[in-house]
């Protein structure tokens, strides 16, 4: 069904579709559910076609090429509407030189992997501008080739940064080893929600799960997630 459809717009009410049937099944309500349009390599034009079809949050992964659609929005004197109501997610790894920019150009940040990088945004973000919402990366297979806490050390961690100023701790994100089957999904992405409970009895109030991508999507809905990061189902395949 998504290979016919052409448009942005085609493939966005897809998505959104499947979300609504996702919940239904969950006996959720759908609009407990954000998605986020991951637009990363994507240019400008199809993300206002997401936008003008009615998606809001938009999530990237490269500081530069981010900053370069931020600009290029600014700069279209017929899309003002537009610039003032996307909001930037940065959903990408972080380098400690590259935190000042983040936290000065984006109204959430998901992929805090470790306490240096949460003081520095902390540090950077600007007084006039509301707190930024985080969520810490979860390593929840301990795969070498990703980061983010380990659950053994996230509460600790979790503690320290949600009394660091002008930054509000809202959840977890997790980008969990691939799997095929719907049930072997779900017992992995529930592993995130289990962690939030955890930390809330601890304490925290964390709202926000951000898990589940284009593949995984039911069953990220069926364990709890409360955004959806959903890239190539929208804009198509990415070359």
């Amino acid at each position: 069904m998504l290979e016919a459809a052409e448009t942005v717009a085609e493939r966005l009410k897809i998505v959104q579709s499947r979300i609504n049937e996702a919940a239904s099944q969950s006996g959720r309500m759908a609009s407990d559910i954000q998605l986020l349009a991951v637009s990363k390599t994507k240019p400008l034009v199809d993300i206002l076609q997401a936008y003008h079809a009615g998606q809001i949050d938009f999530g990237e992964n490269y500081l530069q090429e981010a900053l370069q659609k931020q600009e290029e929005l600014a700069q279209l004197n017929d899309e003002t509407q537009a610039a003032n109501d996307i909001c930037w997610h940065f959903i990408g790894p972080i380098q400690s030189n590259k935190t000042r920019a983040i936290a000065e150009n984006f109204s959430w940040v998901h992929s805090i992997d470790r306490l240096k990088i949460a003081q520095r945004l902390s540090q950077q973000r600007d007084e006039q501008q509301p707190e930024l919402n985080i969520c810490l990366q979860v390593n929840l297979d301990n795969e070498e080739s990703k980061s983010g806490f380990s659950p053994q050390e996230l509460q600790q961690q979790a503690m320290e940064i949600s009394k660091l100023p002008k930054l509000k701790l809202r959840g977890l994100m997790a980008i969990p080893k691939p799997r095929q089957e719907y049930s072997e999904q779900l017992h992995s992405l529930q592993r995130l929600r289990q962690l939030q409970q955890e930390l809330n009895k601890a304490g925290l109030k964390l709202d926000t799960l951000s898990m589940g991508m284009s593949q995984d999507l039911a069953a990220a809905v069926a364990a709890g997630s409360t955004m959806l990061r959903v890239g190539s189902d929208i804009f198509g395949p990415r070359s």
